[in-house]
């Protein structure tokens, strides 16, 4: 079997400097945790190789998720070097979008006193705001930089088309994308934005790798769910697949995300130990185009033409 090449090794964010591991840790269900049981979390993390860690200002409901993160950064201050520290802003609750430039400026000066760091080293916008000129987005996400608040630009949710738009405004390049994607979730496969990532050298982010647990259901109950008996044949193809690799089907889900030749960095929302740690089967599995196809053909419901 020729398997699909996956690179264990640190991904580019876009065209930066940045580099992250090939998967990243997400925040959206970080808060309500101890500080111990926090840090333990993102210790574990770090000791996968785990260093891109995906915030954003409404987690937890005002910056809870972001102010946790800050006081275990606080406690101890030596893992903030092995770290890169992502949010997002631009979505307000009962607007519901924002991304004025007053809003940007004063949101990410919120989330970095939350995090207790100088600078974002990753910030998105979570989402268009169809009412926001992408002239004034770039103005604002520029001026930001130069005062060394952020590193590096990124977008979450746009179309290919938000991001051109945004584009040609910024003087230095987007460098991420975060986009729902699984091998549940396969729109960005065919709707243009990895085709876009591929072309402009922009790094996918991948939220809800998992499909929002819905790949992690047994057979029996993914049946009783929307659209049960195709996702139970998406399952069962991973558990074969799992079988064979000696690994659990995360990391099979995982591995058909990490094997896309746009680099995708799939980010994880466990808030579970164990399987922080087993994420890291997922760059040791062995697939071949026709098992990849596969998986893809059962999340379809339809064979390949």
């Amino acid at each position: 079997m020729d398997a699909l090449p996956i690179r264990a090794e640190a991904r580019p964010l876009g065209r930066s400097a940045l580099r992250a591991f090939p998967l990243a840790y997400g925040c959206w269900r970080f808060a309500g945790n101890s500080l111990r049981e926090a840090r333990a979390k993102i210790e574990a993390a770090l000791e996968v190789g785990i260093n891109l860690f995906d915030h954003a200002d409404i987690y937890g409901g005002d910056g809870a998720a972001e102010l946790l993160f800050g006081k275990v950064i606080a406690e101890a201050p030596h893992l903030r070097d092995g770290i890169l520290v992502a949010t997002k802003g631009g979505i307000v609750r009962g607007v519901p979008y924002d991304s004025s430039a007053a809003h940007l400026r004063e949101a990410l000066e919120a989330s970095l006193r939350r995090l207790r760091v100088e600078a974002i080293d990753l910030y998105q916008i979570h989402r268009p705001d169809l009412l926001a000129h992408p002239e004034e987005i770039a103005g604002a996400l520029t001026r930001l930089r130069e005062a060394g608040k952020l590193r590096e630009v990124g977008v979450s949710n746009y179309t290919p088309s938000q991001f051109e738009a945004l584009q040609c405004f910024l003087p230095f390049p987007i460098a991420t994308h975060q986009p729902e994607l699984s091998c549940w979730a396969v729109g960005p496969l065919r709707d243009g934005v990895l085709d876009q990532c591929l072309r402009l050298g922009v790094t996918p982010l991948a939220w809800s790798p998992m499909a929002g647990g819905l790949l992690g259901l047994e057979i029996a109950e993914a049946r009783d769910r929307e659209d049960g008996e195709r996702l139970a044949a998406l399952l069962e193809v991973l558990d074969a697949l799992a079988a064979r690799e000696r690994v659990g089907r995360a990391a099979i889900a995982l591995g058909f995300l990490l094997t896309h030749p746009a680099g995708v960095i799939p980010i994880l929302g466990t808030q579970r130990i164990p399987r922080i740690r087993a994420s890291a089967d997922a760059l040791q599995v062995h697939l071949s185009r026709a098992d990849w196809y596969a998986i893809l053909a059962a999340s379809q419901g339809v064979p390949h033409p």
